[in-house]
């Protein structure tokens, strides 16, 4: 006796992070948007450089901390390999 199982194609209803749209993301082309327009706009925002991050992720002061403690304890973030 063969087991066959039927293949089941998973339904997963999410929103378009563009125009909050619920649509099955596994449909889609334009994952994760529900359209090429949606995606279009998206990509458009990236060119024109509208999104921007809220705050820096590390300053330089934090940078030069963090290589201070690393090389306290024998790591040299610059010559990886030269490591204690």
């Amino acid at each position: 006796m063969s087991q066959t199982k039927a293949k089941t194609k998973k339904i997963l209803k999410v929103k378009c992070p563009k125009c909050r749209l619920q649509f099955e993301y596994y449909k889609s082309d334009f994952r994760p948007f529900c359209s090429e327009k949606c995606k279009m706009v998206d990509l458009g925002h990236w060119f024109e450089e509208s999104y921007q991050f809220q705050s820096p992720i590390a300053s330089e002061d934090d940078f030069r901390e963090y290589e201070k403690a690393l090389l306290e304890k024998g790591i040299d973030i610059h010559n990886p390999e030269e490591e204690n």
